[in-house]
């Protein structure tokens, strides 16, 4: 039988809060604490993971930007992309972070199909991409054998931030979006599909 998941849809939270209570949680979880997946949005942050360097943002644009404990360098999180965050306990599913990231970036390519979008990883370099530029970022941390953080799928959103960055710490790297692309689902409708699938590829 499968773990138990719960899913909490959060809203439209500040970043750092949100980045606390991850932590909080795995800090206090136990062998039988539930995994969960939080799905919400941020307002307009960047974010800059544990090796990244601020040389990877180019540009001051009033935007605040937070150092965090995951994984990968710079991105940048904002209304109308879809965030969402894994709270699993591996050792309990049986697979580690990289089968992990696997399956989320499966999960993209897959809700992504679904509106008509073919999309591909990239050696070497966490994410999905469509014809090169880059439409979701993933990024976690492991504790104790336990994940947080997770990733972030452009829908609708103003793209102009990630000028001010080397997305990813790659320079000039494109950044797209579904609506873009022809899709038109809301970042609501998009997150629900993103999380069945999510939910259909962690078992």
């Amino acid at each position: 039988m499968p773990p138990e998941l719960l899913i909490r849809r959060l809203g439209r939270v500040e970043y750092e809060p949100a980045w606390r209570a991850m932590q909080t949680f795995t800090a206090e979880r136990t062998a039988d604490t539930p995994d969960e997946i939080w799905l919400v949005e941020h307002p307009p942050v960047f974010t800059l993971g544990q090796a990244g360097r601020r040389e990877h943002v180019l540009t001051d644009i009033g935007i605040p930007i937070v150092p965090i404990d995951r994984g990968g360098q710079v991105t940048y999180h904002g209304p109308g992309q879809v965030v969402i965050y894994l709270l699993l306990d591996l050792r309990r599913r049986g697979y580690g972070v990289k089968e992990l990231v696997r399956r989320m970036e499966q999960a993209v390519i897959d809700c992504l199909a679904g509106e008509g979008i073919a999309a591909q990883r990239q050696e070497g370099a966490p994410g999905v991409y469509v014809a090169g530029a880059k439409i979701a970022a993933l990024g976690l941390r492991v504790r104790g054998g336990c994940s947080y953080h997770g990733l972030a799928l452009n829908v609708d959103m103003d793209l102009t931030p990630f000028r001010a960055i080397n997305p990813c710490g790659y320079a000039g790297m494109a950044v797209t979006q579904m609506r873009d692309l022809g899709a038109s689902p809301t970042p609501a409708e998009a997150g629900d599909a993103l999380l069945t699938l999510l939910e259909q590829g962690l078992k």
